[in-house]
């Protein structure tokens, strides 16, 4: 299933098109050369905006859900993924322990536990379920909507092991983003392979990390292209110390915010673009989607913090937040049945195993779309992402526009694997 695309398809963006087409071949050696000194994350989904005169990532997810949201079709790229993925971690693996987030009442979340269930399954491992709910003593039936069930487990600790009742795994799999802090029972885990590892959680990993890693990368990757890396890239800055609920620091991210919009607006004037610019300011840690900023004016900060105070000082399951990214906003001109959308990429290890628009008939072209009222639009990633048509008219070929996705996420994915061997406490360093 390919969605009808009404994507701008004027100005520099067609010329990114074509040129990262005809760059295929130094592009995938590129790629090549930096997986064989980087370690891919175990799985990765990157939101990407098209905004007809730039493509870039806006989040990277290392704990992704929505695996419910990819096709049947998408399946066997997926296992297969799954496979490489483990025989390189883990090739006498039997056992995998996977370990979901703590709400079992979202069906939605729980159709896409049941669709890693079936991956790794598939992949030729016993997969089983063990929670971090202390609630659950004994297994637990699940029901879903399609009348299927999940078993959710207690976990048992001994010693360096974690595993369930007659249950030893080699290969824990974690689906939580630890955005409450690190469980006792997941911490000094020494005798089995725990993916991802504990600091690729909220409580360590920072967006503003993130992206000055991806920022390096742009460059790079813009030099082999011949390009502005301004096109792939979002400009961002960090304002730290931000207590929404004392209003400190307010000023820091006014400055911050007239700072960058001078910018942007120097690159759309430099590029021609008629676009009003806008910045987006969220959580430096994982939000899921709550208290993200709309800024298009510095002036209206206070007036907005006022009446999204409460969902701004809370991300996700964990405690309040005082640092926060401010990040180029970055409009979508992609629509789906006339809703706005965006693309999100998925990844299992160091390739793209599928996709899906995020459409949100409630929201504008410069607002955050992963908010109530989101649903979801299979993409054909299936061949496209690796069948780019060449000769096709740029933005005239879905696959060449799949192709251009799965580019971008796939270097945030790299950023990502820089991001993790930084924050690494067992990495070693050398003097």
């Amino acid at each position: 299933m390919v969605p009808h695309l009404i994507t701008a398809l004027t100005g520099p963006i067609n010329e990114l098109e074509q040129r990262i087409l005809e760059s295929l071949p130094a592009i995938e050696r590129w790629f090549r050369l930096e997986w064989m000194e980087h370690t891919p994350p175990f799985y990765t989904s990157v939101d990407v905006r098209n905004a007809g005169f730039k493509l870039a990532p806006v989040d990277t997810h290392l704990f992704p859900d929505g695996f419910n949201n990819l096709t049947v079709e998408m399946l066997p790229l997926a296992v297969q993924a799954a496979m490489a993925a483990i025989e390189k971690i883990c090739p006498e693996a039997k056992n995998l322990l996977l370990i979901p987030e703590k709400n079992t009442r979202n069906t939605f979340y729980l159709a896409n536990v049941q669709r890693l269930v079936q991956i790794f399954h598939m992949a030729g491992l016993n997969v089983r379920l063990g929670t971090l709910d202390e609630k659950i003593t004994r297994p637990t039936e699940i029901a879903l909507p399609d009348g299927s069930t999940l078993t959710l487990e207690p976990l048992l600790r001994t010693r360096g092991r974690l595993g369930l009742k007659n249950f030893d795994p080699c290969t824990i799999l974690l689906n939580n983003d630890l955005s409450a802090g690190v469980p006792a029972v997941l911490a000094n885990l020494h005798e089995q392979y725990l993916l991802p590892p504990l600091h690729a959680g909220w409580t360590v990993r920072r967006k503003t990390k993130h992206f000055a890693a991806y920022e390096d990368l742009a460059k790079k990757f813009a030099k082999l292209l011949g390009m502005d890396p301004w096109l792939i890239n979002p400009m961002y800055a960090r304002c730290g110390e931000v207590d929404f609920g004392e209003r400190q620091g307010e000023e820091c991210l006014m400055s911050h915010a007239e700072a960058l919009l001078g910018k942007i607006r120097r690159k759309y004037k430099e590029y021609g673009i008629q676009e009003k610019p806008f910045v987006i300011v969220k959580s430096d840690a994982g939000s899921h989607g709550m208290g993200v900023l709309t800024v298009r004016d510095p002036k209206d900060l206070p007036d907005l913090i006022r009446r999204t105070r409460e969902r701004l000082s809370i991300a996700g399951d964990g405690p309040a937040r005082r640092d926060v990214i401010l990040q180029e906003g970055v409009p979508t001109f992609e629509r789906v049945n006339d809703a706005v959308a965006e693309p999100v990429v998925y990844m299992i290890d160091r390739y793209v195993v599928g996709g899906f628009y995020r459409v949100n008939a409630g929201r504008g072209i410069d607002e955050n779309l992963n908010a109530p009222g989101a649903s979801y639009v299979p993409l054909a990633f299936a061949e496209s992402n690796q069948l780019p048509r060449p000769g096709a008219k740029p933005g005239a070929s879905a696959p060449n526009r799949f192709y251009m996705y799965g580019v971008i996420a796939r270097l945030a994915m790299v950023a990502a694997s820089y991001e993790l061997e930084a924050t690494d406490p067992n990495a070693e360093v050398y003097e």
